[in-house]
Order: structure tokens, then sequence, then C-alpha cells
């Protein structure tokens, strides 16, 4: 930042109250504010709707926005232009681990929604200290303090996130007070979600663009594409703000919905990443630019589209609009941050495509590809010492150690062990590999 930005006042409310909390969110970070927090604003009574949000591993984002009292700015970052915008429903700014804050307010009969951004990885995970761990043992204040039914809305990317996230509490539940569990099952309302907003990382440019445009200094701006997208299934027994104000739609059935998020904007995402970095790209934009990655992505979502037939999906439309948004020149959207955690996001956007495609007789080309592109992906990034995110990190190392053929039985079997056990796939993975590595 300039010498000039620092002399710059520092983004408050200057007196103003904040909303009174009404959502709790655990999961604080760049797309919850982008998303969950910008529908909350736009609705005709967001300012009823306060959130108090929680971080989760680091208190990194509560550290910079409660010097802010909550507020940050919101850039939409169009092809021709940006737009600001001070975002006011954070309410709250808090330590993921303030567990008595966190209890406190889902006692309150107030409270109506707990909303989550936690990542694919932490549904499987039952340790008392995790983000559903802390969840769990604060609705069982909520009961001990008679404070009424509440609903929990998952805004992750992973198949059902309704049923996943209604599982693992009432798992975890179960393991604290079977009693809680019984609970948690009559007072607790699960509502499903498909969640869309392109959110690249903020920059330290981002943060002097906002110091120079705007006149004040925010140390946690966001910045996020035009287009925004929640559908929603489910029940809010306490009540919900008007989010379809700002276009969110409430629908009977989500898997439909949900599933062309994920196979085609999400997959599209994981085979750009992944062929993207081994022909030596680093943002979106670049890589759809490509026509080998290019051409592997429209193959993908051909055999995708097969099985996404209700017209109200409107598949061919919504391809379009991601080839728009894809090429948006001002997004940097990074393939490393899309890359990470590789072994379970194919299983939602590569397993169930080439599932379908084999039921159906074919061979599931363009999905195979896409997990051999992540097993090249992993070997390259292991052989020249590159940083590697993955929840599975040491199995793959493991499996990296291995002979080729052994390797890609070992790679698949992580990814989904019945595949791995059937020959025709694994003969059609391994010969895939080297697709994109270039000459």
């Amino acid at each position: 930042m300039t010498d000039t930005a620092t002399e710059l006042p520092v983004l408050s409310r200057k007196g103003v109250p904040a909303p009174a909390v009404r959502i709790v969110h655990l999961g604080l970070g760049a797309f919850h504010r982008s998303h969950q927090v910008w529908f909350t604003a736009k609705a005709h009574d967001g300012a009823e709707w306060g959130i108090a949000a929680f971080t989760g591993r680091r208190p990194d984002a509560a550290l910079a926005l409660a010097p802010q009292d909550g507020l940050f700015t919101l850039v939409q970052r169009a092809a021709d232009g940006d737009r600001f915008e001070v975002l006011p429903t954070i309410a709250e700014a808090l330590d993921g681990a303030d567990t008595a804050r966190l209890n406190e307010l889902l006692a309150a009969p107030t409270t109506a929604i707990v909303t989550l951004t936690v990542t694919e990885k932490v549904y499987d995970d039952d340790g008392p200290d995790t983000p559903l761990g802390r969840l769990v043992r604060g609705l069982a204040v909520r009961r001990a303090a008679e404070a009424g039914p509440i609903a929990v809305v998952s805004c992750d990317n992973v198949a059902g996130n309704g049923e996943v996230a209604c599982a693992a509490v009432e798992r975890i539940a179960h393991v604290l007070d079977p009693e809680l569990a019984a609970w948690v099952r009559e007072n607790v309302s699960f509502v499903g979600t498909s969640v869309d907003r392109i959110t690249p990382r903020t920059t330290a440019d981002d943060v002097a663009l906002v110091a120079a445009a705007c006149g004040y200094r925010d140390a946690a701006p966001v910045v996020a594409e035009p287009f925004a997208s929640w559908i929603l299934s489910g029940e809010f027994p306490a009540g919900r703000p008007a989010w379809e104000d700002a276009g969110a739609l409430f629908v009977d059935d989500i898997e439909p919905f949900e599933n062309r998020k994920l196979w085609l904007l999400n997959g599209a995402h994981s085979i750009l990443a992944y062929s993207g970095q081994l022909r030596g790209h680093t943002t979106v934009a670049e890589a759809l630019a490509d026509p080998v990655c290019r051409d592997a992505m429209e193959a993908f979502w051909e055999e995708a589209a097969r099985h996404l037939t209700l017209p109200e999906l409107d598949v061919s439309g919504y391809r379009a609009a991601l080839l728009e948004r894809f090429a948006n020149p001002r997004i940097a959207h990074y393939l490393d941050q899309i890359a990470q955690d590789g072994s379970l996001k194919l299983r939602m956007r590569a397993v169930p495509v080439l599932r379908a495609e084999r039921a159906d007789g074919r061979s599931g080309l363009g999905a195979a590809r896409m997990i051999a592109a992540w097993m090249d992906f992993s070997v390259n990034a292991v052989e020249h010492g590159a940083e590697f995110h993955d929840p599975l990190e040491r199995e793959v190392r493991a499996a990296l150690a291995l002979e080729r053929r052994d390797r890609t039985v070992a790679l698949l079997n992580l990814v989904d062990g019945a595949l791995a056990q059937d020959a025709t796939v694994v003969d059609r993975v391994d010969s895939l590999l080297g697709t994109f590595f270039r000459p």
C-alpha cells in the first residue's frame, strides 16, 4: 500500500450500530463474504439479519475485520471495470476458537440460521474441535436453553450437502449424547444448496486499489465476478431473509441443479486447473485460451450434459455463460487454488460422470482424462518439490513411489475404489497419462 493510503481513515461504521445477529456462520472467508453476505445485504429485510461469522482454522479474517466493525468492500470485477460496494451485514467477526460466544449465540432464540462454508473434508472429521464439533456442542446449549428450532445451511461444494451435513451433525451428536441426536432430528432443519460465484484470492494490489478508489483503508476487501447464484431446498423453521430479492432460487429438488454446477462449473475448473498448470498456465482465463485445455473441458461437458436432462437446467445457456465468465480477463482465478484437495473433489466432479457414461455403454473418456490430469499434476508437483495440498497427501505420495500401473491403480483407488477394480477404466486412465505435458 502506498504512503498516501496509510494516511486514510480505516473503514468503520462511524457510530452506526451493527445489525442484530440472527445468522451464525462457520467458515469466515472470501467466498462467504462475496456470496451469503452479499445475498443477505441485498434482501429487502437484510438490515434485520446480522451475521456473526466465525473463522475456521486461522483467525486472520476476524483479526482484519474486527477493527472495521465487520465492514468490507466487495469489488465486483467485470470485464469493463470495477464496482465498489461496502457490505454492512457482518455484525461480528470472530475467531472460530471463541466457543463461548458461539454457544451464547446458538442459545439465543433470535438466532434462526447457521450457514457453513467449511470445505468438503470437514464433513468427514468427527473431532470435537472441528467446526462441526463446535456446532454440535452449541446445539446442545441451544437444546438446554429451549431456544427452539433452527436451520443449518451448507454452502459447500459437496454433493447432497444438506444430507451430508445432517449425517455428520447427527453422528457427532450421537457420540456426545444420543438424546441430543434425537433433539437434532426433531428441531434442526438441514437445507441443501448449490452456490456459485467466482471469488479469487485478494491481493495487495486489490487492497491498494480500494484505498485509491474509495478513500479509506480496508484491510480485507473481497473481489468477485458480477455473477452470483444460490439455489436452496429445505425448511427454515425460524424464518430467513428474503434472499430471492438478490436472485436466490428455492426449489423442491436441488439435485439436478447441484449436479449441473458440480459437473459443468466445478468439473471444468478441475480439468482446467490440472491441465492448465501442466501446460504452464496460472489462471482459468489463460487455460481456457489454450485449445488443448479447452477441448478437454468441452469433451467433459459433452459427457456431463447427457446426464443433465431437465429443460429448466438450460444446459446450453449455462455452458455459454460459463465460457463468458471463465474468459473474464480481469478475474485472476488461480489454478493452484482450484487444484487443492483433488482426491476429494474428483469424487464429486469426475466420478459420477464416468460412472454414468460407463453405465450407458460409453467409455467416459472426458471424465477419465480429468482423473489422469490430476495424477500427472500430482506426480509433477511431488517430483518438482512444489506445494501440494490434499487431505490424502500421505497416501498420494505413497502411491507415487509405485511402478506406473500400480501407481495408477493406487491413485484411482483414492478417488473411487470400485473404479480402481475395473480393469477397463484403469487401462483408460493409464493410457491418458501424459496428455497435457508440453512437447
